[in-house]
C-alpha cells in the first residue's frame, strides 16, 4: 500500500495524489450520505400516509 502511493506521487505529483485521496474518501461518505436521506425520505412518506 505505501508502495503505491509513493509510486503515485511520484508519477502524477503531490497536488493530484491529495486530490485523488480525498475523492476517494469523499465519494464513500457521499454515499453514507445519500443512503441517510433516501432512508428519512422513505420515513417521513410513511408518517403522511
Amino acid at each position: 500500500m505505501y508502495d503505491e502511493i509513493v509510486k503515485l506521487i511520484s508519477n502524477v505529483g503531490f497536488p493530484v495524489a491529495v486530490s485523488v485521496f480525498l475523492l476517494v474518501k469523499l465519494d464513500k461518505r457521499l454515499e453514507q450520505i445519500i443512503i441517510l436521506l433516501s432512508a428519512m425520505e422513505h420515513r417521513e412518506r410513511e408518517r403522511r400516509s
